[in-house]
């Protein structure tokens, strides 16, 4: 089995042996999978391509070490727990037999669509078990999935079709999100006007059973296509360096950039990671809450848990619904024993009602973590003292779409922790700081930008379509490293805390949205001649979207227009990116060279007007004072 660490002893040292023998450290854990045929190479790298494989030669399939290699020891265990959005639905289990079965029989059901090895397929839906079980029938055929995110528009939908060029799109009929019904299909017939002329048939889960329309020759239900299958389907072999997915994830120009991730490094590093941040034990029930649209419930809902024979829980709710009490609810009744989370969603809690946690039995907790932005120390002590009663260690885990998986992180009863620290690198993770002249900053009780010096198996290995840009996004800032686009600050004991993005993207509850995305969905109102957009201090979601816009003389009323604008983004990107302030301006602060200055828009917005810097050699410095006075509370 993959190694687990037990003791701050052995953390020091798998940490030591996975920076002074990287491939022997790796070739051990990749040695406890099932392989079809062993690799050649353990690595193959180099930073300025860039240009890196894992276990080259080595062939295996992803789904064998998630099911079938359990099947004998724990074929009768439960893989997935599924929770429903409804409070008084039924919870639904599926062993890893029934999975296996499951799996199976969506496989065939796809090969008999015409879908193989390397075809593209994306997936439109709630965090339904079928999901799961789709994404694993496409990786069991050596097709490669792209999740889309079920809250995304029509037209963002569409984009990531055409980029991918996809062949199936597989969705729910409706998505029940709390007390809402979402008409998930209804958003798909709407990308395919756009425009999807790559896709050749939809799978149609049937969610909700509310009406729907279906196009003839086009459009199938699952259960008609899925459930008559065989159970059996043997699995496709892949080569290590095979695409397993793409996840698109924004960037700070307007494409959606399309992150590839490949087969056996991801397996290795995600089955590593998962046993050792959350410190699983064989009958514990682990429940991470992320939706599977997003690089967490890739790696922590399915992948990771499911290669180390973990029960994993999938839930189909938010945390609100019907009552503030409903994660607590759901740990109690299924006597969770990880808790995986957002800071954003413990803030929205918190919010609710500071005991509300108090009246729920939530004693089997051992270990609670939180994921996609730091969390604040406010919310770290509630979660602590309220969630954790002081006796369940917190992990902040830092990691990103592109990372694959964990990179820093507290180990839990291991290493020690602080509050909005994410505290240590993973074995294998050789983080660095630089100066802003890519000169490395040794010492510790430093600030600088976070870079990676030496792969790891998960890493990203290009954008899909695009590998210059892969280049230049994560590798030509500084030569040889890979840079996260973060800044950090190291304490006097080594422990890592993230201080933010540097480049133009805003982390809005753990999603990562690019503010050119954004002001182009903004910049398709007719009325509207400029925007920039920033990302500012929000009490529950981390960061807000703070927009400037520039009007043309039509505009009359404006709150009528900032609604129209906020329409304008969610129909364009979705409701996730909807500005939560439009100030308007008679212009933006512009170098002479015509650049926005975002870095004063920023400060702006953050109220911090007292350290703006020097505004005088701005095209226009008078705009600085006006768009200060006009700045919305």
């Amino acid at each position: 089995m993959t190694l687990q660490i037990k003791t701050l002893e052995g953390y020091h040292k798998a940490y030591d042996q996975s920076v002074n023998d990287p491939e022997g450290f790796w070739a051990e854990q990749a040695a406890t999978f099932t392989w079809s045929q062993k690799w050649d190479k353990v690595l193959d790298w180099d930073f300025k391509g860039p240009n890196i494989k894992w276990f080259t030669g080595g062939k295996l399939n992803i789904t064998e070490n998630c099911l079938d290699r359990h099947l004998a020891s724990r074929g009768d265990k439960i893989a997935i727990l599924f929770e429903p959005n409804d409070v008084n639905g039924a919870a639904k289990s599926y062993t890893y037999k029934q999975l296996h079965a499951e799996v199976c029989k969506c496989a065939n059901a796809l090969k008999a669509r015409g879908i193989t090895k390397g075809d593209r397929v994306v997936f439109y839906m709630p965090m339904v078990p079928e999901l799961a079980i789709g994404v694993l029938a496409c990786a069991r055929i050596g097709a490669v999935h792209s999740v889309v995110f079920a809250g995304f528009s029509a037209q963002a939908l569409a984009d990531r079709v055409n980029d991918a060029q996809a062949k199936m799109i597989i969705c729910s009929d409706y998505n029940k999100r709390g007390a809402k019904t979402i008409p998930v299909k209804k958003v798909v017939d709407d990308a395919m006007a756009i425009g999807c002329d790559s896709i050749e048939a939809t799978l149609v889960h049937r969610n909700t059973g509310e009406p729907i329309d279906l196009e003839a020759g086009r459009d199938h239900w699952w259960h008609y296509e899925v459930d008559h299958r065989s159970t059996s389907c043997p699995a496709e072999q892949m080569d290590s360096e095979d695409m397993l997915f793409i996840l698109y994830t924004s960037g700070s120009t307007g494409k959606p950039k399309g992150v590839v991730h490949t087969c056996g490094g991801y397996m290795v590093y995600t089955c590593f990671t998962f046993k050792n941040a959350f410190q699983y034990q064989e009958e514990d029930i682990y429940w991470c809450t992320a939706d599977i649209g997003w690089i967490t419930g890739h790696s922590y809902i399915v992948y990771g848990p499911l290669l180390a024979g973990a029960t994993t829980m999938m839930f189909e709710g938010v945390p609100t619904y019907p009552d503030a009490g409903r994660f607590w609810q759901v740990c109690e009744k299924h006597k969770v024993n990880q808790f995986y989370t957002a800071p954003t969603a413990i803030r929205a809690l918190m919010a609710k009602g500071e005991d509300i946690p108090s009246q729920y039995d939530l004693s089997s907790i051992k270990v609670l973590g939180t994921v996609g932005e730091p969390i604040n120390e406010e919310a770290w002590n509630w979660y602590n003292k309220k969630v954790g009663k002081e006796k369940a260690p917190i992990i902040d885990t830092w990691w990103q779409t592109e990372t694959g998986g964990i990179m820093i992180t507290t180990l839990p009863g291991i290493t020690d922790q602080k509050p909005t620290y994410a505290c240590y690198p993973m074995p294998g993770i050789q983080a660095c700081l630089l100066d802003k002249d890519g000169v490395e900053l040794t010492d510790n009780d430093v600030e600088g930008l976070l870079c990676i010096k030496f792969p790891w198996p998960s890493m990203i290995r290009t954008t899909y379509g695009d590998h210059a840009r892969c280049k230049q996004v994560y590798f030509s800032t500084f030569e040889d490293k890979y840079f996260t686009g973060d800044g950090a600050r190291r304490d006097a004991d080594g422990r890592y805390r993230i201080i933010g993005r540097v480049d133009d993207v805003i982390n809005v509850s753990g999603h990562r949205l690019g503010t050119a995305e954004v002001e182009n969905a903004i910049n398709q109102h007719p009325e509207v001649i400029e925007s920039a957009v920033v990302g500012s201090p929000h009490d529950i979601k981390g960061q807000g979207i703070y927009a400037y816009v520039i009007t043309s003389d039509k505009v009359g009323d404006h709150d009528e227009f900032r609604k129209e604008l906020i329409a304008v983004v969610a129909k364009e990107i979705g409701p996730i990116a909807k500005p939560d302030k439009i100030q308007l301006v008679s212009g933006l602060p512009k170098t002479r060279s015509g650049k926005i200055m975002r870095r004063i828009l920023r400060k702006i917005a953050a109220n911090e007007l007292s350290n703006l810097g020097d505004v005088s050699t701005l095209l226009n410095p008078e705009i600085v004072e006006e768009v200060k006075k006009g700045r919305l509370v």
